[in-house]
């Protein structure tokens, strides 16, 4: 059985059996914190203990590296939504120690593109519509420095509103430990 249907499966005797019910909250995070943080598997549950938050306490958004690369990119607009229509009053970005973006190498990926069929000429050719491609897939070297850029690219967007504390945490894969890069309260 292919992954897909052993989800639709398991779906199926979820909700028959009401397994859902103990999953439910509203949309309102209970802690108003919305945080941003890296997809990696590892800090699944592991973030949510490591900050003493329980299901429902936080808005979490995600992807590669916990990064806002993009001021009216994705990130940046969920982060706002959740200010502003889900009563956050707190945002919080969260790197990781060993993240897979402090290793990514634009060349790397290039040659894993074409090895699965995207072509050369492909990559090639979005500088013509204005996508430069590899600051598109930069990964960074530090961390820290990565989540500072990104606190200071929240605290500083023109609709994000005064007086919103934005920290920046970094928090180690396999204990849990958070170090704090920036303390929100004292900007």
């Amino acid at each position: 059985m292919r992954l897909l249907e052993q989800i639709l499966e398991h779906n199926l005797d979820f909700v028959e059996k009401e397994e859902y019910k103990q999953y439910q909250t509203t949309k309102f995070p209970d802690k108003k914190l919305v945080v941003l943080s890296c997809m990696d598997t590892r800090l699944m549950e592991l973030l949510h203990k490591a900050m003493n938050m329980k299901h429902g306490d936080m808005k979490i958004v995600k992807n590669a590296g916990a990064i806002v690369s993009h001021p009216f990119g994705s990130i940046m607009r969920s982060i706002l939504v959740a200010v502003y229509e889900l009563n956050a009053d707190e945002v919080a970005v969260v790197g990781h120690h060993d993240c897979g973006m402090g290793k990514v190498n634009f060349d790397s990926i290039r040659e894993k593109m074409e090895a699965r069929g995207i072509k050369k000429e492909t990559i090639d050719d979005l500088k013509y519509a204005g996508i430069d491609v590899r600051g598109f897939l930069k990964g960074f070297d530090s961390v820290e420095e990565s989540v500072r850029e990104s606190v200071d690219m929240i605290v500083k967007h023109p609709l994000m509103p005064k007086g919103i504390p934005v920290h920046g945490l970094v928090i180690d894969p396999h204990t849990g430990k958070l170090d704090l890069v920036t303390n929100g309260y004292e900007n």
